[in-house]
């Protein structure tokens, strides 16, 4: 299991197809799943694996329209299942320890917090691109108690724009030769867009502090 978590983590497709076969398409519904449905699983590469298959999708070693379908079920039932977590269990999680550790850092619910403070309902939406958020914002919803149907609507909302956009994006730049040769490079300028709005909003929200001024 370690094993495979470290080629998912180093988008190693050539190891999945050669280990998986067409299970494959099992592997990725489920890593999409424990990254957005548990809250102690935030560091799995989303976008990254969303982008990478769509390239793989154009290189005819998946299906486009399996993907699509199959990512996006698994990105609601994950916001989903952690959205009841939060709401049932929350305040239980966060209390719970593992090595000496909390199972749910502070730090990740805060920043979660602040995120939603700037962006309002709308986050739902958006938190789908920034990684870490993206796993705590149902979380926090389900803790505050946000209207169930409120809270569904704009999760399938998000969740067709993540998966379609970026999956999409890998299946349409997967043709040009530069992208395809530097999958790596590409995946780090995913990552540092995503998480590109925590850091405007931690830099407007120390500007604001008048301590700081």
């Amino acid at each position: 299991m370690l094993d495979l978590f470290s080629h998912i983590l180093h988008l190693d497709f050539t190891w999945l197809f050669a280990e998986y076969g067409t299970t494959i398409y099992t592997v990725l519904f489920l890593v999409i799943f424990i990254e957005t449905g548990l809250v102690a699983m935030p560091y799995l590469p989303g976008d990254s694996l969303l982008f990478t298959a769509g390239l793989f999708a154009r290189s005819g070693h998946l299906n486009l329209s399996y993907l699509l379908i199959l990512l996006f079920i698994a990105a609601v039932l994950g916001d989903n299942c952690n959205y009841w977590i939060g709401r049932k269990l929350g305040l239980k999680i966060c209390t719970l320890r593992f090595n000496g550790k909390n199972l749910v850092k502070k730090e990740h619910l805060h920043k979660t917090h602040v995120f939603f403070k700037n962006h309002g309902t709308k986050a739902i939406i958006m938190a789908r691109f920034v990684p870490i958020v993206r796993t705590f914002s149902p979380f926090a919803a389900g803790i505050a108690e946000m209207d169930y149907r409120r809270f569904f609507s704009f999760d399938i909302l998000g969740g067709l724009l993540w998966v379609g956009s970026l999956t999409i994006a890998g299946y349409l730049l997967g043709e040009i030769d530069i992208i395809r040769n530097h999958v790596d490079l590409v995946c780090l300028t995913i990552i540092f867009v995503s998480v590109l709005p925590i850091f405007v909003s931690y830099w407007k929200g120390k500007n604001k502090n008048p301590k700081n001024a």
